[in-house]
């Protein structure tokens, strides 16, 4: 495995990763190894608020929920310990209000998943008013609709009836958009 110097990192390289969606946090984990950080891994957020109490990070890429709890939760930990840490928020469930919080716990930026190790980086190493530049490939309107439904289905326990009454929408109308496959 090659490694990419990213001469950005500065001396400490040390990065915390807290996912658990565990596939997606070993793909990150060595996608930015290969950049050269020096990754550690929570998937929990009690896992999270230990290493970030022992050995504070550098920079850190914390899921917005998890099963345990909520990422800002590892975000506070991070900013009592470490003021300066450079931290991005991840989550699969993008909206304005979790957006303002994460900024007021502490976050650098705020990613909607699915987010490639090109925009964390990116969103990492941003210099205070500078933004990263915009996603190479953004999720069309259709797949983020497609990702709420889905989302609030998961939340409703697999509960057409329930998923379609929050949100306000056919129950017959939310079975065709369920049986189809999710667009690009």
């Amino acid at each position: 495995m090659t490694s990419i110097e990213n001469p950005d990192l500065g001396p400490d390289r040390s990065l915390l990763l807290v996912d658990d969606d565990e596939p997606f946090l070993r793909r990150l984990e060595k996608a930015m190894a290969r950049r050269g950080f020096e990754v550690e891994t929570a998937g929990t957020v009690a896992g999270g608020r230990a290493i970030a109490t022992a050995r504070p990070p550098a920079y850190a890429v914390v899921d917005l929920r998890l099963e345990d709890g909520n990422g800002l939760d590892v975000v506070e930990v991070l900013r009592e310990k470490r003021s300066d840490a450079r931290v991005v928020v991840l989550t699969g469930y993008g909206a304005i209000a979790t957006a303002v919080a994460a900024v007021k716990h502490g976050a650098t930026d705020y990613l909607s998943k699915p987010a490639d190790a090109d925009d964390i980086i990116n969103a990492l190493l941003a210099n205070g008013g500078d933004l990263p530049p915009p996603p190479e490939n953004p999720m069309s309107a259709d797949r983020v609709r497609w990702e709420h439904i889905q989302r609030v289905y998961e939340l409703c326990d697999r509960n057409v009836s329930e998923t379609a009454r929050r949100l306000n929408m056919h129950r017959r109308t939310l079975q065709r958009i369920l049986a189809k496959r999710s667009p690009r």
